[in-house]
């Protein structure tokens, strides 16, 4: 049974600590859709989203009042463009119609983000799939609320290395697209490995196909509050760390678990997950990075690093599995640099690089976030850096992934502020020696051996 008492214990964490309600994000199913004509297809789609989400901002904004807890962002998430425009579009122009409606419903309802405008191609592609990757440049920088996925691979599957190929490809053209803004379009794409259906955070949120027709998913953030509990046990036990952090967890998540149960029965949807990640902001004190240098270390990035990663992402799990039966998403700690000030802080004295990065996306919830690179990145190294992100998850069983800013005009030395939750970054470096004759093979790498359960 969860009560408003337990909320009023964390106000503190509310008012001082950077504790948030990140999203509350309703996932609708657009199976029921389907028409092979575009126009009417692209009216379906708008009936749906506003008439499911059209007391989102309203029902968030009462929670807010009610309980005194910050609700950031209110987001949508659809299912996968590619499935439900297939019947439909003969080009990737067709598609680019498909994701303005998506802006459109989503501004009509008051969404900070609408996601879905996505490609599940993790064994191969069909020509759809295709059409929708290659317009994703086009869309994104046509619309402001729309953000794209796409998941090249699976532990189940393998990698698909044609898909990745083009992903190098895709990302450069949108780096492009939108040069007269510091390459921002790029935050709103993501590419995966074994992505989840009920994801609530963006970019990479869409309703999977496993999914009912509508639900509520709620992902909390508390990484200041964390900070703070580790400040009263310095000098303690590795137990008295470890209890410390999933007793924060639990209470954090609890705050979650009693926002889900109140939108879902205001809405009249049905409640999903409660995604516990410690995504961090630019604000000081709400840094995952600090947390790490709070356990012991100079910087993140220095030796000890990924141990202390895997601790703490493993001690969040622990906790918030206590307090909600329902915990899901990605759930755990995430390292974007951009968003992050103490990782900022680690990238400019030297304590991490993109290597040690790649390292600590083993551990972590979800792989290499807002990294922003030079501009003359070829699409090769970037398609090379995707393939390693996505082998570790294919490897390991878990989520990984990349959203990486190649940030034309700007090289190593420079920064790129991108804004509001995004921050801002340091142009981080990129191995200079080439992947070409690798990536430029076809086809794709087989599943492991582990994978064949059955």
């Amino acid at each position: 049974m969860i009560n408003s008492r337990e909320v009023i214990e964390t106000n503190e964490m509310i008012d001082k600590e950077n504790l948030d309600v990140r999203t509350i994000t309703i996932g609708i199913s657009l199976l029921d859709c389907g028409s092979s004509n575009l126009d009417e297809l692209n009216e379906n789609i708008y009936k749906k989203i506003t008439s499911t989400a059209k007391d989102l901002d309203e029902v968030a904004g009462k929670i807010e009042s009610q309980f005194g807890i910050p609700i950031v962002n209110r987001r949508i998430s659809v299912t996968p463009v590619s499935i439900v425009g297939a019947s439909a579009c003969n080009k990737p122009e067709d598609f680019v119609t498909i994701a303005k409606t998506l802006d459109k419903a989503a501004t009509e309802v008051g969404a900070n983000l609408i996601g879905g405008y996505s490609a599940l191609v993790g064994k191969d592609m069909t020509k759809a799939e295709e059409m929708l990757i290659k317009s994703i440049p086009m869309a994104l920088t046509n619309t402001q609320r729309v953000c794209s996925s796409v998941n090249l691979g699976a532990t189940t599957t393998g990698i698909n290395m044609d898909a990745v190929r083009l992903m190098g490809q895709i990302i450069l053209e949108l780096a492009d697209a939108s040069k007269d803004r510091d390459s921002v379009d790029c935050m709103k794409l993501v590419v995966f490995c074994n992505a989840p259906d009920d994801n609530p955070f963006m970019a990479g949120a869409f309703h999977g196909v496993t999914e009912g027709d509508a639900v509520i998913n709620v992902g909390v953030s508390g990484p200041g509050v964390v900070k703070t509990a580790l400040e009263s046990v310095r000098g303690e036990s590795f137990e008295v760390l470890c209890e410390t952090i999933k007793q924060t967890a639990f209470k954090v998540t609890r705050v979650g678990q009693l926002v889900a149960k109140e939108a879902s029965r205001m809405l009249g949807i049905p409640f999903g997950i409660v995604d516990l990640s410690l995504a961090p902001t630019p604000a000081i004190g709400d840094s995952v990075a600090d947390i790490l240098c709070e356990m012991g270390l100079e910087y993140a990035g220095a030796p000890g690093t990924t141990a202390a990663l895997a601790l703490l992402n493993d001690q969040v799990k622990k906790g918030g599995v206590m307090a909600s039966s329902y915990v899901g998403g990605l759930s755990g700690a995430f390292i974007p640099v951009s968003e992050d000030q103490g990782m900022i802080d680690a990238v400019k004295a030297g304590a991490i690089t993109l290597e040690k990065l790649e390292a600590m996306t083993c551990v972590c919830s979800v792989g290499l976030d807002m990294i922003a690179i030079p501009g003359s990145t070829k699409a090769t190294s970037i398609s090379g850096i995707i393939a390693d992100e996505m082998a570790i998850g294919m490897v390991n069983g878990k989520t990984t992934a990349v959203r990486i800013i190649p940030v034309i005009g700007k090289d190593v030395g420079e920064s790129v502020e991108f804004g509001g939750l995004f921050g801002y970054a340091p142009i981080m470096p990129v191995n200079k020696f080439s992947c070409d004759d690798f990536i430029n093979r076809t086809g794709s790498i087989p599943r492991p051996v582990h994978s064949f359960k059955n």
